[in-house]
């Protein structure tokens, strides 16, 4: 039987900065949208979810992010027990959610959508320093700093949405189809700013229709199937898997 702590409460059997998901269920109503998925992503390393529309992918990072409630499971990040808290304490702890569809400000300019970034995560003091590194990771939006953000290609404002979640200096990212609706090349250069994050140290849990892109930069990855875990294992292994291949990267 699964013990239940509190929000205060460290579990304190688990590696520093580690996530883990354990028996995790989430219905929308009478409609279940998981079910008693589990994994570890540990620190430093890149896990993808692939899977069909529907499967759950996307549920699974809004209850991580406290976006939406599960009905079961536990949760928990580098020892700390997330099913009390809410998302903003969430932010606190370290966890920056990129939600699909970029969901910017339009009407306000690109710097003072990166400042909401910041001020999510009370990191006022360090805001200068946090700005000079999303302006040299992503130089594009130091460019189009003073522009409304309305205005940015959709590449440009995906790299604001990574952007504005950097503000919040997160230790873990998660990313939700970040190569939604973009040109091939702009495809390319979001995963390779998503490697560049990784190796600056922080881990990525990786949300992605694209599951080549996804399974050629990630560590690990997860198959899911009307809210189950079908397959698991490193990356390389489920690009070499045939049933893999048939399914999601359209291979024989």
């Amino acid at each position: 039987m699964n013990k239940t702590l509190s929000d205060s409460e460290s579990l304190g059997e688990e590696p520093e900065e580690s996530l883990v998901v354990e028996d995790l269920c989430i219905s929308y109503g009478v409609v279940g949208a998981v079910d008693g998925v589990s994994f570890t992503l540990n620190a430093g390393e890149i896990l993808t979810l692939i899977g069909s529309n529907g499967a759950g992918k996307t549920s699974i990072l809004r209850a991580i992010s406290r976006q939406v409630a599960s009905v079961r499971g536990r949760i928990s990040y580098a020892g700390r027990n997330l099913n009390n808290l809410k998302a903003h304490e969430v932010v606190k702890l370290g966890i920056a959610h990129v939600p699909e569809g970029r969901r910017i400000f339009l009407n306000l300019t690109v710097e003072d959508n990166l400042d909401l970034g910041a001020w999510s995560a009370n990191r006022k003091l360090e805001y200068k320093s946090d700005l000079e590194h999303v302006y040299s990771l992503l130089p594009r939006l130091y460019e189009r700093r003073k522009q409304s953000a309305g205005t940015l290609s959709g590449g440009e404002q995906q790299m604001l949405a990574i952007g504005r979640a950097m503000m919040a200096h997160p230790r873990l990212l998660l990313l939700d189809e970040p190569s939604l609706g973009l040109a091939p090349q702009l495809i390319e250069r979001i995963f390779e700013i998503i490697v560049a994050l990784n190796k600056e140290g922080h881990s990525v849990l990786l949300v992605e229709q694209n599951a080549m892109m996804a399974l050629s930069i990630a560590h690990n990855a997860i198959v899911l199937e009307s809210g189950h875990i079908v397959l698991a294992g490193t990356a390389s292994e489920l690009l070499k898997s045939e049933d893999v291949r048939k399914a999601y990267l359209g291979q024989e």
